[in-house]
């Protein structure tokens, strides 16, 4: 089965670039969460939970809202066709910590709903209606070969029809989000999902957060 990456994003570095093109960009000086509120903003979505998010979940949420800008994938392929898998190495540390702090006076609720790293998986097929397989992985670094193998099973064992995937990171102001829409559209005007495009469009990100 042939299967294509029909669209990407990778926020990094106060930049956004959607589909090989630079969609926005902010000044070194803005704040990590200042810049994800500004991006949410500008996308034009229409989310107010996204202010009750942790900031992980605030870059996941923003990276899949612009990969799937203009599309209702859970109408085209079926709810329990459209999935998400995502990785990072850090998990869900940055919220860790901040609970952690506020447990020295009184202990957050807020915080500690987002102490785990798949919630930003569910803020997501919440919004977008994913009901499929879905999976967060947590890896020492980056791995193409795993999420290429791991995302064309599901779509071999027909558990996929259409995929959300890649790397979500945020961990005390840095940040990196590299999000693919995988799909089985065969044609020269998509890029083929393998490991050296996967792997290219990582790349194409700066300020990484594991070298």
């Amino acid at each position: 089965m042939l299967l294509s990456i029909t669209s990407y994003c990778v926020i990094a570095d106060h930049s956004v670039i959607l589909n090989g093109e630079k969609w926005h960009s902010a000044e070194s000086t803005l704040s990590a969460p200042d810049f994800l509120t500004a991006l949410y903003k500008r996308s034009g979505a229409e989310y107010p939970k996204f202010y009750k998010m942790d900031q992980l979940a605030q870059l996941g949420f923003m990276a899949a809202e612009l990969v799937l800008q203009g599309r209702n994938v859970s109408e085209e392929y079926g709810a329990s066709a459209a999935g998400i898998v995502f990785c990072n190495s850090n998990a869900s540390l940055d919220a860790d910590l901040r609970y952690f702090e506020s447990v020295k006076n009184i202990p957050s609720p807020a915080q500690f709903v987002y102490t785990l790293p798949n919630i930003v998986i569910g803020e997501i097929s919440i919004r977008h209606r994913l009901k499929g397989e879905n999976a967060f992985f947590v890896q020492e670094s980056f791995d193409p070969s795993f999420l290429e193998f791991y995302v064309a099973d599901l779509f071999k064992r027909e558990r996929l029809k259409v995929c959300v995937c890649g790397w979500v990171e945020y961990l005390e102001g840095k940040y990196k989000a590299v999000i693919y829409l995988v799909e089985s559209k065969p044609g020269n005007r998509y890029l083929q999902f393998d490991i050296k495009n996967i792997h290219q469009i990582y790349e194409t990100a700066n300020g990484e957060i594991n070298g």
